[in-house]
């Protein structure tokens, strides 16, 4: 072998790439194809190939791709931030950083949709809940939601679902955080509604379906909101109030002041600020709301044998349910750092928290104090840990501290804001004062003088953080052991597939995972000075250029911080884009049976009309009853919302047709990139005929799903629609026209994971990249041939092929047999997989996806399992075990089922070892089958006493 070839620059596409060059022959000899050229040329519509190498790079080995973005990331200078604006240096406690942040047993997890093997993760949100009610003092709070802009937006969209006001005007806080205004902004033009802006003393002479406010203020100032929330109270509105999660721990709570809904970041519980996110939004609110309220709830309910179990309450108000009638879009919560988040408060504890917050508001009051004494003014005296100074040598002052490495907040030409956080020592606090009092700082004389500066009606007086969990793991070995216990009820990647359909459960490869927490991406705020930032901002650009070239778009915007947030960015741009042309009117956006749920709910945020198109018999658009909608919409067409290939694994050969009829109606098309991962390589958005499309990054470009988030969903745009996309108030996108009001709370959303997807594409390379994707549609077609030996797949393309995931179709043997997918769900658990998507994008079906990164062995392990399943439901079929009492209804069976008494008509082995390599590599699920009807009945989101599990 040449030097070359010892080399092996490739290396890493055949990590990624499960199965071996001799697996792929048999998959292919399996599928009746004589090349992955062959099988590619049957799947793909001819006109839409791309029939040359992407314009990337060759691929780069691990440890050299390493080395490079380590370069880039040196070019950050990460200063000590003071800024505040809602993000604030942590510190992130070690056990949690190593155990859960860069653990693939917590973030390779799917979202709980099947709670049985999710219990872990359950319980980790029920504590973070139960840390929201506490710190709020309001009955029930979600699982939380992206950031503290886009929580506050859904607020006001709640606001006015349960308002008994008749307003369309809603009252904002001049004193909120502008990048929350922004959002608001956004979201408010295409509600109808009507912002007012205005000090709190202002709210009660207007009338108002609702309002926000912010506490303590943007510039850190402190009021009591209580005569403020009463006077909009007093007519019918709604009051939410955007509280600092960490100055909660100090203050009264958002509750005790009147108000019906609390949200904010929760950053500031250890998770790093990494340029934006990703970062848990708590949201907080009134029992009687708890049907209208966005995001996902986490209940208390029980299993069959009577035991507490955990589950997603409340389901039928999410999208894939209840498409545009849908609370919200609230495909995407931030899972990972809500566990973080709960964690912290688990392992500080009541009383640990309450030292930091004390800390933070020391630390501000002896600065305030030391100004003060040193003749400084002081902008306002009641404050939690944001102090602002009126000093005429800002200017001065600002440069002294950027020399010294920090970073402070210009409020204004003279004032100057310095926010102090956790991680802020006393020799930063000696420092900070000697740079705006010009001279060195007696730290405990001016410890023993200073006085507190949080009024004495606003201190927190009601206990916080009472329950067991809180009070229990504050050892390192007992927090260790604790979140180890949560792990092992948790199947994640690291176990097995997850074969979810339309959901790309892939590889999520540790040489990407690796630069997230370096110091130089974690540890930047969103609002640092540019000239800080050159390292991230060429990342951005250089992952831009990566997607620009798969895509075939010409710019990409990277604010929208999940699918759903990119699917409303993209609908922005084009109504946006409609608007300049003078026809603002189209509001018709026309949506396949097939798309992906979220779809309609997002033209719905937009204040879009629906209007659904047909689908054939295999699963095709209707494309005479689309271009008859095109046609009668004609004159207020705005757009077509496709998902391709379609979410019925079927690349339709007439996509570039539908693309033209709607193009020459007036519309836009947007394409859906939620099936992206067989498109790479082989074709692209742009070519095939979209305008905008978004890119799930926690999908195809391989960050992990985080349990039910992180996300990222850029969005690609041709050159008409570009000047569209979404800018950031306080700190510009490159790129973006000046004035378009922000989608996300983060100039370019959750920043601090965008190295994993450029990491991946790094080390694919061209060649590793086409591969990937020919790779995924080879699994899916050999998991279609396989398992349609023992189950109808419902849906095929053009030669009989499947793209990258197939439907197959239940229904018959329900009626035959009784048994239902979800009795097919739950049984799969014993055999140790996760369960593919049920009974979406049609009712009582399984849809699954392989992906490229699983071996052989693992799918035929996946297809022996579904194979033995089939020979069950024929047994209960036959009568040889009764409808009510056999493997399939009792599923899943779990530890508990092991020791005492056995009254089934088949043997224990059988429900527990149905496989000899169960017996190898058994994944208990930790309970029985959950009573969704008890949980939804007697909806608890506060965690249960700690007996209740025993």
């Amino acid at each position: 072998m040449s030097l070359s070839e010892l080399f092996n620059r490739h290396e890493f596409i055949a990590r990624h790439i499960g199965p071996s060059d001799a697996e792929r022959a048999e998959m292919l000899a399996a599928v009746g194809a004589p090349s992955i050229d062959a099988l590619v040329d049957q799947t793909l519509p001819a006109d839409i190939r791309l029939n040359r190498r992407l314009d990337l790079p060759s691929p780069q080995p691990e440890a050299e791709a390493l080395a490079a973005l380590k370069a880039v990331a040196s070019k950050n200078v990460v200063n000590k931030s003071f800024i505040g604006l809602g993000y604030y240096p942590v510190l992130t406690p070690a056990v949690i950083l190593r155990n859960v942040l860069e653990n693939p047993g917590w973030y390779t997890a799917y979202t709980p949709y099947q709670a049985e093997i999710a219990q872990g993760r359950l319980e980790a949100l029920l504590n973070f809940q139960q840390m929201v009610i506490d710190l709020t003092g309001l009955e029930m709070a979600n699982a939380s939601l992206l950031d503290e802009a886009t929580a506050a937006a859904e607020a006001m969209a709640m606001a006015r679902r349960v308002s008994k006001s008749k307003s369309v005007s809603f009252f904002v806080d001049s004193r909120v955080l502008p990048q929350t205004l922004d959002v608001m902004k956004t979201r408010a033009k295409y509600f109808g509604f009507e912002l007012v802006s205005g000090h709190p003393e202002e709210a009660g002479s207007g009338d108002y379906f609702g309002a926000l406010f912010q506490y303590p203020g943007e510039a850190g100032d402190l009021i009591d909101l209580t005569p403020h929330i009463a006077a909009i109270k007093a007519k019918g509105g709604v009051v939410a109030v955007a509280a600092d999660v960490m100055a909660l721990v100090a203050l009264k709570s958002p509750a005790e002041m009147g108000a019906d809904i609390a949200l904010g970041n929760t950053q500031r519980f250890g998770v790093p600020m990494g340029f934006g996110g990703p970062h848990a939004a708590y949201f907080a609110f009134k029992d009687e709301m708890k049907r209208s309220a966005p995001g996902r709830i986490i209940g208390v309910s029980i299993d069959a044998k009577g035991k507490t179990a955990l589950r997603m309450a409340l389901q039928t108000r999410e999208q894939h349910i209840r498409r545009e009638k849908a609370n919200s879009n609230i495909c995407t919560s931030q899972v990972l750092l809500a566990n973080i988040a709960g964690l912290y408060a688990v392992y500080h504890g009541a009383e640990g928290v309450q030292r930091i917050a004390a800390r933070i508001h020391r630390l501000a009051a002896i600065f305030a104090h030391a100004v003060q004494s040193a003749g400084g003014k002081l902008a306002f005296d009641r404050f939690f840990d944001t102090v602002q100074v009126d000093a005429p040598k800002a200017d001065a002052i600002y440069a002294a501290a950027l020399t010294a490495g920090y970073n402070l907040r210009r409020a204004g030409k003279t004032v100057l804001g310095v926010a102090f956080h956790e991680a802020a020592t006393e020799a930063d606090l000696a420092k900070l004062i000697e740079l705006f009092t010009g001279k060195p700082a007696d730290i405990a004389a001016l410890d023993a003088a200073a006085q507190d500066a949080i009024p004495a009606a606003l201190k927190r007086e009601s206990a916080i953080l009472t329950h067991p969990v809180f009070n229990t793991h504050h050892s390192e070995h007992e927090m260790l052991r604790y979140m180890k216990k949560l792990e092992n009820r948790d199947l994640a990647m690291n176990h097995s597939m997850i074969s979810l359909g339309s959901c790309t459960m892939k590889l999520n490869a540790t040489s990407e995972m690796i630069p997230i927490t370096w110091p130089e991406f974690a540890n930047m705020h969103p609002f640092a000075p540019r000239e800080q930032t050159v390292g991230y901002l060429e990342l951005i650009d250089g992952l831009q250029a990566q997607l620009k070239a798969i895509t075939g778009f010409d710019a990409i915007s990277m604010q929208p911080n999940s699918g759903a947030q990119g699917e409303y960015a993209g609908l922005l741009a084009i109504s946006r884009y409609h608007e300049s042309r003078g026809e603002g009117h189209r509001n018709i956006c026309l949506i396949p049976q097939s798309a992906h749920g979220t779809n309609p709910a997002t033209a719905q945020m937009m204040n879009m009309q629906v209007v659904v198109v047909k689908c054939d018999d295999a699963g095709n658009v209707d494309v005479a009853d689309l271009k008859a909608k095109a046609e009668q919409h004609a004159a207020n067409l705005a757009a077509l919302m496709i998902t391709y290939p379609s979410t019925h694994g079927v690349f339709e050969q007439g996509i570039k047709q539908i693309c033209e009829i709607v193009h020459a109606h007036g519309g836009q098309v947007y394409m859906d990139g939620a099936n992206l991962n067989a498109q790479v390589g082989l074709t692209r958005p742009a070519d095939i005929g979209a305008d905008v499309s978004h890119m799930n990054l926690h999908k195809t470009f391989c960050i992990p799903h985080g349990g039910g988030g992180p996300g990222m969903g850029p969005i690609g745009l041709k050159a008409h629609l570009a000047p569209f996309m979404a800018n950031h108030v306080v700190a510009s996108v490159p790129g973006a026209v000046e004035g378009q009001s922000a989608v996300s709370a983060a100039p370019f959303g959750s920043a601090s994971i965008l190295p994993i997807s450029y990491m991946y594409i790094a080390m694919m390379g061209a060649e590793g990249m086409k591969q990937a994707t020919e790779n995924a549609l080879l699994s899916a077609n050999y998991l279609a041939i396989r398992l349609g030996e023992h189950f109808p797949v419902l849906y095929t393309g053009a030669n009989g092929r499947v793209a990258h995931e197939c439907i197959i179709d239940l229904r018959p043997l329900k009626a035959a047999s009784g048994v239902t997918e979800v009795d097919v769900a739950k049984r799969l658990m014993d055999y140790g997989f996760h369960a593919p998507t049920m009974s979406f994008p049609v009712p009582g079906t399984l849809m699954i996806e392989p992906t490229e990164s699983e071996p052989k062995a693992e799918l035929d392990r996946f297809i022996a399992a579904m194979a033995a399943i089939r020979a069950e439901i024929d047994q209960v079929q036959n009568g040889a075990w009764p409808a009510d009492n056999n493997p399939l209804v009792n599923a899943p069976h779990s530890k508990a089922d092991i020791a005492g008494d056995w009254n089934r008509p088949y043997s224990r082995e059988q429900g527990l070892f149905p496989l000899p390599y169960v017996l190898e590599n058994k994944f208990w699920p930790s309970v029985n089958r959950i009573d969704d009807v008890y949980g939804d009945r007697n909806v608890v989101c506060s965690c249960p006493s700690t007996d209740s599990y025993m």
